[in-house]
């Protein structure tokens, strides 16, 4: 069985680290390291307690550590009694201290654990032998023994696109305060591997110990609502602690092992070029306005603005440091005539520099960027340039001036010189232009439905646009597409939300026009259920110049076209995905639709949300649903000669469609990657994959092994396969049906669930903290339709039921069973056991539910149960929650063979429940400040501070140890 988490994987697989200590290496204990990094990180935590709390602080927190250890390991019921003893007994500000304990020692874990995985990837590395599945090496190893060539390989990259993209969507409850004393923690660490002399290692431990101290006084919550200024700024930093370096240094590693793996003949190596800028970022930072009203006009300049500012200061502080190390005289080695004219147009006429061309050509490039910097929106250049020089009018110049410098180098003996720093920058250039990261704009279709009833309106073309037939829609559209004047008139007056949103469209014109046609490429439509509402985008765009039709005076047609931003149809609930192909087939029939795709190299992006779909339908038929909508796609796309690009809605929670990128990736219906993936990085999974510079290279190593393995190696093809695969769709198609009706009946049919979930459930509590600038609801109700996927899923983690992440498997699975005699029974359990060994799409659905089994605790869940006043409610619906625990767990070991979740993986299982002790107190303080404070909301009291805030410490603490069920 597939592991879920990289970072857990890595424990159980990795062969033992090589560290300092003989001893260590000796041991037959791979986390011995990590133990003892535990051990010291909670040492000096301890130490920071007594000191800052003081001596009897710090042997409560002790005392309930010890006794949740003992009640954890040794399931303990006298110890669990006595750990609710020991909670209750605690005042408001002991509460505060043992919560903060507990939560700042989840966090110094997570960073032991990051460290321990850096720790075993060098140690295999160091030991050689075959590569890992997930590298780069490995995928190649793959591709050579099934016959594909480099040269193939090379080819295929030239067309490719995998990008990850960054949203911020409020799961993050991190400081960048607090992330940053983490990094220098991780930093402090990981030079523990080093050999230290006594002295050094005595240096390492207090300075370790200053930054723990440091991170105790520092606040673990904001102060005050995020602003989407505050999110554009919080991605940013990752991208200075690890993409800006970690992504050109990946192309490195992939040029290497291509070139090592497929020696090729100097003519042929020759004849291709480097390898294209095939891994972009991308963001929402600043253009999803979907349901979240503070992203205009204004953020999107902001965020365009904040974004160039961040690469040109980095392209500043590169070019300056290459003028340092490129000493190179033209009284010892020639220069090429393109760098002496760089040279001569340098600003630079220092006498002592008459003979270095390199450093006079840097000069110069470091005036025309700070030029450019000057004119992108805001951006200051600190280091003042020797004279001016014209601004550059794209990045392609700016790149095409360094590729001068690497020409001239490689033709005169200065190869060596390249690496270090030039071909890093040059690289860098490519992949981030002077724009960073591409800016997706999405919106809601019905906001779209509601900007042109009011354009048709007052343009008298129809009264009534929202009232409309489908058909009629499209007839409508497609007219005014082919007509040459506008419905907008500058002498109309107009509602503020079609202000704004024309505002917005307008913005995207100029940011392109200012950073370049990376800067936005795609505009997605939220909650698409229809074709009219792609065509209501393609108007809006000529509305506002983003689409430009050419007219022929004579015939009075139209004879061309241009559009900037590609139409990216969302499709988001069970329904909308079941519509997805039939909405696709009839968008790409439509002539003037075509054309438009045309232009765009007949490639169209499909976005498919995880999220909501298993809100909607639950965690088996979102699954099933998606790979359904994919398979369909594919045909209709195929049939259209149409290249699709999937861009995959991916959250950070199993029950948000997360877990290992590498292994879903790989478990895609086949044809649906075909080198073309976009997928969404949300909210505290950004912080757990690219915080720490070495474990984001590895999950950007991931995503291109991933997509190289599932786009080109040869896939079971035959009328054998074709059977089984059938079949297996076949049970899984009926598996489905009765997860769909098991989840609905409980979440949306149930009487009053809705009232259990807001009182079993911290949901209310995390709508108040300031992790994001989206609103937890769409709409200001307490219906579960109205409630964002995102904070729904992250309430049933809090509660350790974690619910959206495999309700309904069991009553599918057992319903399934039960039908038939006992010979059929047994047929229909070797089934199962032949799909989960057998189809990645089922074995990595099974993978994820294991973790997220082993990380639930119908114990801790039944303490929440107690907030539900309703005794009567409170029964009826845990009952039947932990009825479905029951019978999931017993139909999981049908399917696995193993009698636990993770029984195969024992050490992985044991990393997951080790956290467990640690979690306990935070999961039993924070049900009992939840009874403090709702008792408070009930009776009119006025709010304790104090306690509001342990209960938002909890939120924090609970999340950081569950990491990516958080």
């Amino acid at each position: 069985m597939k592991t879920v988490d990289l970072l857990e994987n890595q424990l159980a697989v990795a062969p033992a680290s090589k560290r300092k200590f003989v001893s260590e290496a000796k041991s037959s204990d791979q986390d011995a390291p990590l133990k003892e990094d535990i051990r010291l990180l909670g040492r000096l935590l301890g130490d920071v307690l007594r000191d800052q709390e003081g001596e009897q602080v710090f042997d409560v927190i002790e005392t309930i550590r010890q006794t949740a250890v003992r009640f954890r390991r040794e399931s303990n019921a006298q110890a669990g009694t006595e750990l609710n003893k020991l909670l209750k007994k605690l005042t408001r500000i002991q509460t505060i201290s043992v919560v903060r304990a507990f939560s700042y020692f989840s966090h110094l874990s997570n960073i032991a654990e990051d460290q321990h995985h850096n720790r075993l990837r060098r140690a295999a590395s160091l030991a050689g032998g075959a590569a890992q599945p997930g590298s780069i090496a490995y995928a190649l190893a793959q591709l050579d023994a099934a016959g594909i060539a480099g040269g193939a390989i090379r080819s295929f990259l030239k067309s490719a696109l995998i990008s990850p993209v960054l949203t911020a969507h409020p799961t993050e409850v991190q400081r960048k305060s607090t992330l940053d004393a983490e990094h220098d923690i991780a930093r402090l660490l990981a030079q523990r591997d080093l050999p230290l002399t006594p002295k050094e290692s005595r240096r390492n431990t207090e300075l370790l110990h200053s930054r723990i101290a440091s991170l105790w006084q520092t606040r673990l919550l904001r102060s005050s609502k995020l602003a989407v200024e505050d999110e554009i700024d919080n991605a940013l930093s990752y991208y200075q602690q690890t993409f800006l370096r970690e992504l050109p240094a990946l192309y490195d590693d992939i040029e290497e092992e291509i070139t090592t793996r497929f020696p090729e003949k100097l003519k042929q190596r020759a004849a291709h070029a480097e390898l294209p800028a095939f891994v972009q970022m991308s963001s929402w930072i600043g253009g999803d306005r979907d349901g979240n009203p503070n992203v205009n006009a204004t953020t999107m300049r902001h965020a365009l603005a904040r974004q160039s500012t961040t690469i040109l200061e980095f392209y500043l502080e590169e070019v300056h440091a290459l003028g340092a190390e490129l000493s190179v005289s033209s009284l010892l080695v020639k220069v090429s005539p393109e760098v002496q004219a760089l040279a001569d147009l340098s600003p630079d006429r220092s006498l002592h520099r008459v003979e270095e061309p390199y450093r006079r050509a840097l000069i110069g490039i470091y005036a025309r960027l700070a030029g450019t910097t000057r004119g992108s929106g805001g951006g200051t250049v600190l280091r003042k340039e020797v004279g001016p020089a014209p601004p550059y009018a794209s990045a392609l110049e700016f790149s095409n001036d360094l590729q001068i410098l690497v020409n001239s180098l490689k033709a005169h003996h200065g190869t060596a010189l390249i690496k270090p720093r030039l071909a890093m920058l040059k690289r860098a250039s490519e992949i981030f232009g002077f724009h960073l990261a591409s800016l997706d704009m999405r919106q809601s279709s019905e906001v779209h439905e509601r900007v042109l009833t009011e354009l048709f309106a007052r343009a008298r073309v129809a009264p009534r646009y929202g009232d409309l037939s489908e058909r009629e829609k499209v007839e409508l559209l497609l007219g005014e597409l082919g007509k040459p004047r506008l419905l907008y008139s500058p002498y109309l007056s107009y509602s503020e939300e079609t202000n704004s949103e024309l505002a917005i469209l307008h913005a995207a014109r100029e940011i392109r026009r200012c950073y370049g046609e990376g800067a936005i490429r795609n505009y997605i439509v939220s909650h698409t259920e229809s074709v009219s509402d792609l065509l209501e985008v393609l108007l809006l765009q000529r509305e506002t110049g983003l689409l430009r039709i050419h007219w022929n005076d004579e015939t009075e047609q139209s004879s061309d076209a241009e559009m900037d931003l590609m139409v990216v149809p969302l499709f988001e609930t069970i329904p909308d995905l079941r519509c997805a192909a039939g909405i696709m087939e009839s968008l790409m029939a439509i002539p003037q639709a075509r054309r438009l795709i045309g232009k765009q190299g007949y490639l169209q992006e499909v976005m498919l949300g995880y999220s909501d779909s298993n809100k909607d339908g639950g965690f088996l038929t979102s699954n099933w649903e998606l790979y359904r909508a994919e398979t369909s796609l594919v045909d209709v796309f195929d049939r259209a000669g149409v290249r699709l690009r999937l861009f995959h809605g991916r959250g950070g929670t199993v029950g948000r469609g997360g877990g290992p990128s590498y292994e879903a990736i790989l478990a895609q219906p086949p044809g649906t990657v075909n080198g073309q993936i976009r997928l969404t990085e949300q909210g505290e999974m950004i912080a757990s994959k690219f915080s720490n510079p070495e474990i984001g290279r590895r999950n950007l190593e991931l995503l291109v092994a991933a997509t190289l393995e599932a786009s080109l190696l040869p896939q079971a093809s035959g009328d054998h396969h074709a059977k089984k695969l059938a079949a297996f769709e076949k049970v899984m198609e009926e598996l489905s049906g009765r997860a769909y009706s098991a989840y609905r009946n409980l979440v949306y049919e149930t009487p009053d669930f809705t009232d259990y979930f807001f009182s079993a459930t911290p949901i209310a509590e995390i709508a108040e903290l300031n992790i994001g600038s989206r609103p937890a609801s769409r709409k200001s109700t307490q219906r579960i339709e109205d409630l964002r996927a995102i904070p729904w899923g992250f309430s049933w983690g809090q509660c350790r039921l974690l619910l959206p992440g495999w309700y309904g498997f069991g009553s599918a699975v057992s319903s399934w069973l039960e039908e038939g005699n006992a010979k059929e029974k047994k047929e229909k359990i070797a089934t199962l056991r032949a799909m989960c060994v057998e189809w990645p799409f089922f074995a990595t659905l099974i993978s994820n539910m294991e973790m997220v089994l082993v990380k639930t605790d119908l114990a801790v869940a039944s303490r929440y149960a107690e907030l539900v006043a309703n005794k009567p409610l409170r029964r009826r619906i845990f009952q039947r929650i932990a009825h479905e625990h029951e019978i999931t767990l017993e139909c999981l070991a049908l399917v696995t063979g193993a009698k636990q979740p993770l029984a195969n993986n024992p050490r992985l299982a044991r990393a997951i429940k080790s956290r467990f002790a640690y979690l306990d107190p935070l999961n039993h303080l924070q049900v009992e400040l939840l009874k403090r404070h709702r008792l408070t909301v009930t009776d009119g009291r006025e709010i304790d501070v104090r306690v509001h805030r342990a209960i938002h410490l909890s939120i924090n603490g609970i999340a950081a140890g569950l990491r990516n069920t958080g």
